[in-house]
C-alpha cells in the first residue's frame, strides 16, 4: 500500500469529506467547535423541502472557469500577473441559498526562485488552468455521492498565489516579474461571489484541502463576516493541520520553510494578531497555534499519517541525506520497525496537539 502522493489532486482537492483509503493507515478526525456538536456541523443542508432528486443527473458536471475581470483593478492577480479564477455550479431547490466554497490546494513557494518556477504552472497562472473541470466528491451534484451539498451553490477557487491565499506584497518583484497578492485574490473572488448571490445566503461552508485546508482556517472568521448575522456559517479543513515539530534529525525544518513563505510573501501583518501578539509570527502560520483563537465553528479532518507531512516535515531530504527513509516514505510496507515506531510517535504528537486545541476551545 503506497502513501498518498505529494501531488495534491488525488483524493484531496475535491474530496474534503472523504478520508484517504489507506488500508493500514489510521485516520484521526478532530472536531473543534463552540457549542455545536459534530452532527450540527455536518448537517448544514436545509431539512425542509424536496430532495430535488428529479433535478440531478448521473452525468458528470463540467464546470467552466470564470476569470474575475474586475480583479486587475485591485491588483488581485496570480503570481504571473494573470487574472484569478473559480468554477461555479449553481445550486437549486432547497440548496439555492446555500453556498460551499472550496479552496484548491497545492503546497507553497517559499522563495523567489521557487515562486518564479511556480508561475509557469496552473498553481501560479490562470493561463495554465483547465477551462472546464469535473465536479466530484464534496463538489458533486449527485445526491448519492454528495448527499449534504449536491444542490448547493458549489464553488472551486483556483489556487495561484503560492501562500494559501494570504500573500500581501504591494510591489511587483521586477527581477522575476512575480506578484504576491493572495489576500487580494481572496477578497476579489469573494466580492464577485457576493454579487452573484452569496450575499443572500442562509448557509455557508468554507472548505479546502492541504494548502487550501490551511487557507480555510486562516480565512474562516473573515468568511463568516461576509454573511448576514442570521446565516449559519462554518469551516472545514481537510489535511490542513500542518504540524510544527522536529524532523528525524532533531531540527525544525518546516518552521524554517514556513518562515521563508511568511517573509517572502509579506504575510506577517495578515496573520491573526491574537496569535502574533503572543509568539513569533512564523509560528502563527501553523494551525496548532492560531486555531484556538478562531471564533467561527471549525471542523478539522486530518489523516494521522499524512504522506506530505511525513515526506516534508518528519523526514525531509535535508534531514535524511543518505536516503534511509526513502523507501518507507513511498511505501509503508518498506518501513523498518524503528521507522514505524517513529511514525507512531508522530501520530501521538499530532493527537496531543489536537487535544490541546480542543481543550482551549472548550474552556
Amino acid at each position: 500500500m503506497k502513501w498518498r502522493g505529494i501531488g495534491i489532486k488525488w483524493g484531496c482537492t475535491e474530496y474534503s469529506l472523504a478520508v484517504v483509503g489507506l488500508v493500514t493507515i489510521a485516520v484521526t478526525v478532530l472536531v473543534i467547535m463552540n457549542t455545536e456538536n459534530i452532527d450540527n456541523i455536518l448537517k448544514l443542508r436545509a431539512v425542509e423541502g424536496p430532495r430535488d432528486n428529479d433535478m440531478t443527473t448521473d452525468a458528470p458536471v463540467l464546470v467552466d472557469l470564470t476569470l474575475v475581470e474586475s480583479a486587475a483593478v485591485e491588483g488581485a492577480v496570480c503570481l504571473d500577473g494573470t487574472l484569478p479564477g473559480y468554477h461555479l455550479d449553481r445550486g437549486f431547490g432547497s440548496g439555492s441559498n446555500s453556498w460551499l466554497i472550496h479552496l484548491e490546494g497545492g503546497g507553497w513557494c517559499n522563495n523567489l526562485m521557487s515562486c518564479a518556477m511556480r508561475k509557469k504552472t496552473h498553481l501560479g497562472s490562470s493561463l495554465y488552468m483547465e477551462r472546464q473541470i469535473i465536479f466530484s466528491g464534496i463538489l458533486s451534484n449527485k445526491p448519492s455521492e454528495n448527499p449534504d451539498f449536491y444542490n448547493w451553490n458549489r464553488v472551486k477557487v483556483r489556487y495561484c498565489d503560492g501562500a494559501s491565499y494570504f500573500g500581501d506584497m504591494e510591489d511587483e518583484i521586477q527581477e522575476y516579474n512575480i506578484y504576491f497578492r493572495g489576500q487580494r485574490i481572496w477578497q476579489a473572488i469573494m466580492h464577485d461571489l457576493l454579487v452573484k448571490g452569496m450575499d443572500k445566503a442562509d448557509q455557508g461552508l468554507l472548505s479546502g484541502c492541504s494548502a487550501g485546508g490551511l487557507a480555510s482556517f486562516l480565512h474562516c472568521d473573515n468568511f463568516k463576516e461576509l454573511f448576514s448575522r442570521h446565516a449559519k456559517v462554518k469551516c472545514l479543513g481537510d489535511a490542513g493541520l500542518f504540524m510544527d515539530m522536529k524532523d528525524i534529525s532533531g531540527a525544525y525544518h518546516i518552521r524554517s520553510f514556513y518562515n521563508e513563505v511568511v517573509t517572502t510573501q509579506g504575510i506577517v501583518n495578515r496573520l491573526p494578531k491574537s496569535c502574533t501578539s503572543r509568539m513569533d509570527p512564523t509560528w502563527c502560520f501553523f494551525p496548532q497555534y492560531f486555531l484556538p483563537y478562531i471564533q467561527t465553528p471549525v471542523f478539522v479532518l486530518n489523516p494521522a499519517y499524512d504522506s506530505w507531512q511525513i515526506q516534508n516535515i518528519l523526514a525531509p531530504s535535508v534531514a535524511d541525506p543518505h536516503g534511509h527513509w526513502q523507501k518507507c516514505k513511498l511505501n509503508i510496507k518498506e518501513c523498518t520497525p524503528s521507522q514505524l515506531a517513529t511514525l507512531q510517535d508522530r501520530e501521538a504528537c499530532l493527537s496531543t496537539h489536537a487535544s490541546h486545541i480542543v481543550r482551549l476551545r472548550c474552556k
